[in-house]
């Protein structure tokens, strides 16, 4: 039974993480994290591993069907990711080792998260009010990336609307193309945080006995996402966008409660 509901909680996020450019680890973290199955380092390193395989994928097949991708944007961003992630990695492995109340550290990063996610929900709502900067050169988008990586390594959720929400603003791009721009930073940030993972602890210190059904239920999501896409607007896309924002927000705030009131 643990081992379905992983599946369709992989499948399901990944889904929408890669139709709105989310990832799907900021759904994923939230809920690994109401279930209590695993400790939080585990927890990061499980989300990480499934939305590295949903964009991965997604970022294929939409290289495939043609997509039109910004390169010139992504490719500094996502360079830029792998510092951040690393960083990212570092400060939450420093942090674990230096709080031994598991409790405390799921409070800072569903804290941190919530006030994000607030954040962005608020901009996107009011962004036609607000004047976008059409940044370019190489040393902003490098800035850019290295401190989204470090916001989807340290909070575990692959970086999601933080991404999609920085992209827009900087660059004054549509959200349809943003949320390409962010599922090549979301790769390459978990790419950097599996390998750090790799060369310091390594991967048998976790209980990773659900990667193989939530791998494939990130594959599956990755080309339903990617597919579906095509199919929605941009005003869909945004809709969508916000709707997944309300629900983790609700996620964040339920976990900061139960663990304040539980520890």
């Amino acid at each position: 039974m643990q081992y379905i509901l992983y599946f369709l909680i992989a499948i399901g996020a990944t889904t929408v993480g890669s139709l709105t450019g989310m990832g799907g680890g900021v759904i994923i973290k939230p809920l690994m994290d109401v279930m209590h199955h695993f400790d939080v380092e585990t927890i990061g390193v499980l989300s990480s591993i499934t939305v590295f395989s949903m964009s991965a994928v997604s970022i294929g097949k939409q290289m495939l069907a043609k997509v039109q991708i910004p390169f010139q944007i992504a490719i500094p961003l996502s360079l830029g990711s792998v510092v951040g992630g690393y960083i990212g990695q570092w400060m939450l492995s420093a942090i674990v080792s230096g709080v031994q109340a598991q409790g405390l550290v799921t409070v800072v990063q569903n804290g941190l998260l919530a006030v994000l996610i607030l954040c962005v929900y608020l901009y996107m709502k009011h962004k036609a009010n607000i004047r976008g900067l059409q940044l370019s050169g190489v040393p902003v988008s490098l800035a850019a990336g290295c401190f989204l990586g470090i916001c989807s390594s340290f909070l575990g959720i692959g970086g999601g609307p933080i991404n999609v929400a920085l992209i827009i603003y900087l660059y004054s791009v549509s959200t349809k193309m943003a949320t390409v721009c962010s599922l090549m930073t979301i790769l390459f940030a978990q790419i950097s945080k599996l390998v750090t993972v790799a060369l310091s602890t390594g991967f048998l210190v976790y209980d990773l006995s659900v990667a193989p059904v939530m791998v494939v239920g990130a594959i599956a999501g990755g080309f339903l996402g990617a597919s579906l896409s095509k199919r929605f607007s941009e005003a869909g896309v945004e809709r969508a966008f916000n709707c997944v924002q309300l629900l983790v927000l609700a996620i964040a705030l339920f976990n900061i409660a139960r663990n304040l009131i539980g520890g």
